[in-house]
Formats: structure tokens, C-alpha cells, sequence
């Protein structure tokens, strides 16, 4: 029982670092497609995620483990 608790919490953390990473890309999508089916212009939402996208892969390409080891001690 111990062991799916463990595997549970890793996979909400998972979760978690990955919302946080992607969280304005897929409320932008999110968005884009809501006007579509509205039938209303998405470009700005496009943008939107678009611009969101590109900072989290910068986000991304700069962070290592290295940094999450750094912030714990």
C-alpha cells in the first residue's frame, strides 16, 4: 500500500511541474479553441499560446536537476 502512495505523490508532482510549466500554453488553447467553436476570431488566443509555448520551452532548456539540488540545500 505504502508503495502506490509513494508512486501516487510522484505522479502528482509530475502533474503539478508540468501545469506549471504548460499552464498559459493550455488555458490559451483552451481559449482558442472555446472562440472557435463560437465561431469567433481566435487569433489573439493563437498568439497567446504561442507566446506562452515559447517561454516555457526557454523555461525548460534552462532548468536542469542541478537547479533543483541547489534549491534544497
Amino acid at each position: 500500500m505504502t508503495e502506490y502512495i509513494i508512486i501516487v505523490a510522484l505522479v502528482a508532482v509530475a502533474a503539478i511541474a508540468v501545469y506549471q510549466s504548460f499552464g498559459r500554453v493550455i488555458r490559451s488553447q483552451t481559449a482558442a479553441i472555446a472562440n472557435e467553436l463560437a465561431g469567433e476570431s481566435s487569433s489573439k488566443a493563437i498568439s497567446s499560446a504561442r507566446k506562452a509555448a515559447g517561454e516555457a520551452n526557454k523555461q525548460i532548456k534552462n532548468k536542469s536537476l542541478k537547479d533543483y539540488g541547489a534549491a534544497s540545500r
